[in-house]
């Protein structure tokens, strides 16, 4: 199991911007989550949810939902990142999100955190987290992203 990186206020976060934190456990996609994500969000696309035709489609099976990927950040940055010192946090948005490759259904996923940028906003901070979601044996990442989170005292 990943230990995460401990920082405690915005001192701590700040001192961290510029650095690789570190990565998450591997997680399992599996069709089950596939399919329930599917469900959740109306995408049934075949190439998610059908594997006798996903089989031969363009990937050789079925594909995790590219924004179930994003998805798992709430799951991965515990894992990686526990900031301490605030009393609330929320996520505030995107700044961009790129899926570079398909997670195959049956592969593994970890998610490599870095701090880009923490900047006062209001009574809080933002940081800015680049993560990048790789699969394990793959050359390209399945999804990069930039993160925005706000905490406060």
């Amino acid at each position: 199991m990943a230990e995460p990186r401990i920082v405690e206020g915005v001192e701590g976060l700040t001192s961290l911007v510029g650095e690789h934190v570190g990565y998450s456990d591997w997680i399992e996609i599996t069709q089950d989550q596939v399919d329930r994500f599917a469900d959740a969000t109306g995408d049934d696309q075949w190439i998610h949810v059908d594997p006798a035709r996903a089989a031969s489609g363009p990937f050789g099976g079925t594909i995790a939902h590219g924004f179930l990927t994003l998805s798992l950040i709430p799951l991965v940055l515990p894992q990686v990142l526990d900031v301490r010192g605030f009393s609330m946090g929320v996520n505030y948005g995107m700044d961009k999100v790129r899926f570079p490759s398909p997670v195959l259904v049956g592969s593994r996923v970890r998610a490599g955190v870095a701090v880009e940028e923490v900047t006062e906003v209001g009574a809080g901070v933002q940081t800015s987290l680049s993560i990048t979601f790789e699969v394990e044996g793959a050359e390209k990442p399945a999804c990069v992203a930039r993160f925005l989170e706000r905490r406060y005292p």
